[in-house]
């Protein structure tokens, strides 16, 4: 078994955004030259995300005023963790929602993804860089 590694690199201009990331996940499975095993795409950071679902701006849009619902940036001074001097406390629920990472099969060197299936990267405390982990295992 084989094992491939890459760090792929975000900066969202603003708090929030969806980037769809499949295209630089395809590209490090063709470099990997991998052809049958498992993906993972990883957000590195605690304020971040990665998921699957449809790349549809309507979507997206629903997306960010259920999460702002749910877990509203302000006021700030409802969080906790807003105390340390920190404002992201947010951010931290959002990503803890919208989930950590993403595994999916490679099968004949490419994504074994259902219809419209697009990974993305959802970013809650943007305005710096971060990284994303791209891992591949297989033959």
């Amino acid at each position: 078994m084989r094992s491939y590694r890459k760090e792929l690199w975000f900066e969202v201009p603003g708090r929030r955004g969806f980037i769809n990331i499949t295209p630089q996940v395809e590209a490090s499975l063709a470099e990997s030259g991998i052809r049958e095993g498992l993906l993972l795409v990883n957000a590195m950071h605690i304020t971040a995300s990665v998921f699957i679902n449809d790349d549809e701006g309507g979507l997206h849009h629903d997306y960010d005023a259920w999460l702002e619902g749910l877990a509203p940036h302000a006021p700030t001074d409802r969080y906790r963790h807003n105390r340390t001097g920190e404002d992201n406390a947010d951010a931290h629920l959002k990503r803890q929602v919208m989930g950590r990472e993403v595994v999916v099969a490679v099968t004949d060197g490419a994504l074994d993804f259902g219809p419209w299936e697009q990974i993305f990267y959802g970013e809650f405390d943007g305005r710096r860089r971060k990284r994303v982990l791209v891992k591949i295992l297989g033959e």
